[in-house]
């Protein structure tokens, strides 16, 4: 792979941030700080991370005003800003390899109907089917099936063995990462006289800007609206989303999380690992559900929200599950009434006990 060297004031330009010390400095690349060696430059993301600064090799540190002053005894050459993580974040694109090839490889098979833009990239073994459309300088990575009718829009990334079908609509900068399937056909079955009957999913997927979708998803198109994710949202691997899901701006998915069918995400919300959705829910703006929780019911307020129980020592883990089976046993009415009937002798033990004083 070609080297990239960037000098010091110009990665610092890059992020508007102030280049100090050696402005001429050369540098080839980002690096952790333990890593990190002279002709590299890492980041340091709070005070938490100072020891580890003031003993790294670094050639330079990308660091806030306040952070500078505490490393300057060690280190002499910085790019300071208001947002280190944020400036490191723009530089891995300076630093990142990219498909440089544009043009079709020989063994593609294309459709002659098909709209492919000059500045696009096509790579071997790719299929592309009628009326298809692909964007300026979208790259299509190797044993890509894109099927009738699908349109991708500019700047997008399609990894290799990714299959896009169900006349799905991506726009800009859409990057959807190795095996994954767009569009494929919903879970919609109707139960008759013990028999499920499929249901033909006639709905569409539409992509916004700015999406990014892991390895190894699936997007279910919908059986009659489409299934939607707007602008911005990222989705980790290994992500279920069912058929007629919206999903909202910038709403953040972590990996092995399922969304049921006919389910509304809003935007700006963030669901970690391993979260279920039931469907035919809404959830609002602004929600965070933690790992491995289950949302079995609409949320209508912004907020945390979790479900399940924490970690236990097993054997610990094993008295809590009898408890939690012997208190079900007992009935609700029950235990109003032994509530009851304890705070009835409370309150006649405080009387008693004002009397005498």
């Amino acid at each position: 792979m070609k080297s990239t060297r960037f000098q010091l004031d110009e990665l610092a330009q890059l992020v508007q941030g102030e280049s100090i010390g050696q402005s001429t400095l050369t540098l080839k690349g980002l690096a952790s700080l333990g890593q990190a060696q002279s002709d590299q430059i890492a980041f340091v993301n709070g005070d938490k991370y100072l020891a580890e600064a003031l003993a790294s090799k670094a050639g330079a540190l990308i660091v806030t005003e306040a952070l500078k002053n505490q490393l300057s005894d060690q280190h002499h050459n910085f790019i300071v800003v208001k947002n280190p993580y944020l400036a490191f974040a723009i530089l891995t694109h300076i630093f990142e390899a990219k498909v440089l090839k544009r043009g079709i490889e020989s063994t593609a098979q294309i459709d002659p109907s098909a709209i492919i833009s000059d500045t696009a990239y096509i790579g071997h073994y790719v299929v592309i089917g009628e009326n298809c459309v692909v964007g300026e300088d979208s790259i299509i990575q190797s044993h890509v099936k894109i099927d009738d009718g699908v349109e991708i829009g500019r700047h997008c990334f399609i990894d290799s063995h990714v299959t896009i079908t169900g006349y799905s609509k991506l726009a800009d900068r859409v990057r959807i990462h190795a095996n994954t399937v767009i569009g494929g056909e919903g879970f919609g079955f109707a139960p008759y006289q013990g028999k499920w009957n499929r249901i033909a999913q006639l709905g569409s997927v539409r992509i916004g800007n700015d999406v990014r979708i892991g390895s190894n998803c699936s997007v279910d198109r919908g059986a009659l609206d489409d299934t939607i994710l707007e602008d911005g949202v990222i989705i980790d691997n290994l992500v279920q989303i069912a058929h007629n899901v919206h999903i909202g701006a910038n709403t953040a998915i972590a990996a092995k999380s399922g969304i049921a069918g006919s389910t509304t995400i809003g935007k700006n919300c963030i669901l970690a690992g391993g979260v279920g959705v039931v469907g035919h829910i809404t959830i609002t703006d602004n929600v965070t559900i933690t790992g491995m929780s289950m949302v079995s019911k609409s949320i209508s307020e912004a907020g945390s929200y979790s479900s399940g129980t924490g970690q236990f020592e097993t054997n610990h883990w094993k008295r809590t599950v009898v408890r939690l089976r012997q208190l079900a046993d007992v009935p609700l009415t029950k235990l109003v009434k032994q509530i009851d009937h304890m705070q009835t002798q409370i309150e006649s033990i405080e009387s008693t006990l004002k009397s005498r004083k």
